[in-house]
C-alpha cells in the first residue's frame, strides 16, 4: 500500500484539556453571568464582610484590651458590635418575600393553612381631624392594583371637615365609611372597622400616608407565597422631605430602621413591629386578638395608643399567650370564630413602598417620640416575656435593642452632665465621636443603597440629635405612661 492509500493517522490524545468550543464558551459565560442562588448568596456575604472589614478591625483592636477598658468604652464597643452584626444580617440574609420564594424560609410552610391565590382583602383606615391630608391617603388606597380589596374608613368623630371630604370620596370611589358618634380612640376605631372584615387578609394604613399602587399587592403576594407569615410590614419613607432639615433627617432615619433593622429581624421571621403606615395581617393570625388590643391596659390604666408593636406581639407570641387572651375575651364576637394558635412568622416587604408625613417642627416630633417610647415600654412587658422562646437570633436582636434603649439616657447623663461637671471633657468628646461614628456607618449603608443621594449626611446629625435630646424622653415617657391621647400634629 502506497502512501496515498494509507488511512489518515488518528490524532494523539493531548495531555492538556482542549480549549472549549463556542458552545462551551457560551455555557461558561452563562454560569459566570448567572450564578446559582447559593453562589450569589456566598458572593453577597463576602462583599458585606469586605465592606464591614474596617469596623471589624476597629472592634478587634479595642476588644484585645477589653479587660483594661472602662464601662463607657465597653458600652461603645458593644454598640459597635451590635451595629456590625445587624448590618451583616440585613445585607447578607434578607430576601424580599414578594420577589419570589425565600431561599431560606423562616419556618416550615406545611403546618400553616394556605391562602387563596387571590385572597380577599379589607383595607382599613381610622381618621380623626385630618381634613388636609385624608383625600390623598384614601385616593392612594383606592388606586391600589391589588384585586379583591374592600376599603373601609372609620371617621372617629372628626370636627374639622374630614367627614365632608369622606362623603365625597364615598360616592366617587365606592368606599365604605363608618361614622362614629363619639371619639373612641384609634385602636377602638380600627376594631370597629374590623367588624366588617370577613376577608382572608386585613390591612391597615395611617391617615397621613400615601401608598404606591403596588404596595398592598406586594404584601399580599408575600403572604400567599409564604403561608408561615402571619403578618408583613411595608417599607416607609418621609413624604414631606421638602419641609426642612428635620423632615429630611427623619427620612434617612426611616430608611435605616426599615432597610436594616426590620430586614435583620425579617431574616429570622420575627419582625417585632409591623408599622402602621402599611401593616398587612392574615385574618386567622390576628382576628381573635383584636378585643385584647382594644381593651389593653397597662399599670392600671387603659393604654390608648394604637401600638403597632403590641398588635404584632399578638401574632409573634400567640403560641404562648394566645389561649389565655382568648379566654379573657371569650364573650367577644371576634373570638366566636376560633382560630388555632400557631407559631407565626412576621416579615417585611422592602418593595412595598409607602410615604408618611413626618413632624417638621421640634414640638410635634418630641410628642411623637414620647408616644413611641410609651409604646416601647408597654410592649417590653408583653413581647419581652416570650421573645427568648423564638430562638437565639430573634432574642439577641430584641433584647439587644432593649438594652440599648434603656442604657441611652444613662449614657447621656454620664457623658453630657456628669463628665463636664467633673472636668472630664475628653470623655464627653469621645462620646460625641462614638455617636458620630455610628451615624456615619448608618449613613454609609444609606449611600450604598442610594448611590448619588447626598442625604446620607443627615444620618450622623440624626444620631447626635437622638443622643443629645431624644434619649432623655425615655424617663419622661415612663413617668407619664398612663397619660394617653390620640394626636398627630406633623406640621
Amino acid at each position: 500500500m502506497n502512501a496515498l492509500q494509507r488511512p489518515a493517522a488518528r490524532p494523539r490524545p493531548s495531555a492538556r484539556r482542549s480549549v472549549p468550543g463556542p458552545r462551551g464558551l457560551r455555557e461558561l459565560k452563562r454560569r459566570v453571568a448567572s450564578p446559582g442562588p447559593a453562589t450569589a448568596h456566598g458572593v453577597r456575604r463576602l462583599l458585606v464582610l469586605l465592606c464591614l472589614m474596617p469596623l471589624l478591625v476597629v472592634l478587634a483592636h479595642h476588644a484585645a484590651r477589653l479587660p483594661r477598658l472602662n464601662l463607657p468604652v465597653c458600652y461603645g464597643l458593644v454598640v459597635l458590635a451590635g451595629t456590625i452584626a445587624m448590618l451583616y444580617i440585613a445585607y447578607s440574609r434578607y430576601e424580599d418575600p414578594a420577589e419570589g420564594e425565600l431561599r431560606v424560609r423562616p419556618g416550615p410552610k406545611e403546618s400553616f393553612p394556605p391562602l387563596s391565590a387571590e385572597p380577599t382583602v379589607t383595607f382599613l383606615l381610622a381618621v380623626k381631624d385630618e381634613v388636609d391630608g385624608i383625600e390623598a391617603c384614601v385616593r392612594s388606597m383606592a388606586a391600589s392594583d391589588c384585586p379583591g380589596v374592600r376599603i373601609v374608613v372609620v371617621d372617629d368623630h372628626s370636627q374639622d371637615g374630614t367627614g365632608d371630604v369622606l362623603r365625597g370620596l364615598e360616592d366617587e370611589l365606592g368606599i365604605t365609611v363608618i361614622r362614629l358618634d363619639a371619639n373612641v380612640g384609634k385602636k377602638n376605631a380600627l376594631v370597629r372597622g374590623c367588624e366588617l372584615a370577613d376577608t382572608e387578609i386585613i390591612a391597615f394604613t395611617d391617615s397621613d400616608c400615601v401608598l404606591a399602587p403596588d404596595a398592598l399587592r406586594r404584601c399580599v403576594r408575600a403572604l400567599v407565597a409564604h403561608p408561615e407569615l402571619g403578618a408583613v410590614s411595608g417599607h416607609c419613607r418621609a413624604l414631606n422631605t421638602a419641609s426642612g432639615f428635620l423632615a429630611r433627617a427623619q427620612d434617612v432615619w426611616y430608611e435605616g430602621q426599615f432597610r436594616v433593622s426590620k430586614a435583620a429581624e425579617a431574616s429570622f421571621g420575627s419582625v417585632t413591629c409591623v408599622s402602621g403606615p402599611l401593616a398587612v395581617f392574615r385574618r386567622d393570625a390576628v382576628y381573635n386578638y383584636l378585643p385584647a388590643w382594644a381593651a389593653d391596659r397597662f399599670m392600671g390604666a387603659p393604654f390608648r395608643f394604637a401600638t403597632d408593636r403590641q398588635l404584632t406581639g399578638y401574632v409573634l407570641g400567640q403560641a404562648w399567650r394566645g389561649e389565655a387572651l382568648k379566654r379573657r375575651h371569650a364573650g367577644s364576637p371576634f373570638v366566636a370564630e376560633d382560630f388555632a394558635v400557631r407559631r407565626w412568622r412576621v416579615g417585611y416587604v422592602r418593595s412595598a413602598k409607602v410615604w408618611t408625613d413626618v413632624p417638621a417642627r421640634l414640638g410635634p416630633l418630641l410628642g411623637q417620640q414620647v408616644r413611641w417610647k410609651k409604646s416601647f415600654i408597654r410592649n417590653l412587658f408583653f413581647t419581652g416575656s416570650f421573645m427568648w422562646r423564638r430562638g437565639p437570633g430573634p432574642a439577641a436582636l430584641f433584647y439587644g435593642h432593649v438594652l440599648w434603649v434603656l442604657a441611652a439616657p444613662v449614657m447621656a447623663f454620664r457623658h453630657l452632665v456628669w463628665a463636664p461637671a467633673h472636668g472630664a471633657l475628653l470623655l464627653t468628646l469621645l462620646y460625641f465621636c462614638g455617636v458620630v461614628l455610628k451615624g456615619c456607618v448608618w449613613g454609609l449603608a444609606y449611600r450604598i443603597d442610594h448611590p448619588g443621594d447626598t442625604n446620607w449626611r443627615y444620618r450622623p446629625l440624626m444620631s447626635l440629635f437622638s443622643a443629645v435630646l431624644l434619649a432623655w424622653l425615655l424617663p419622661y415617657s415612663l413617668l407619664t405612661v398612663r397619660r394617653g391621647v390620640w394626636s398627630r400634629g406633623a406640621a
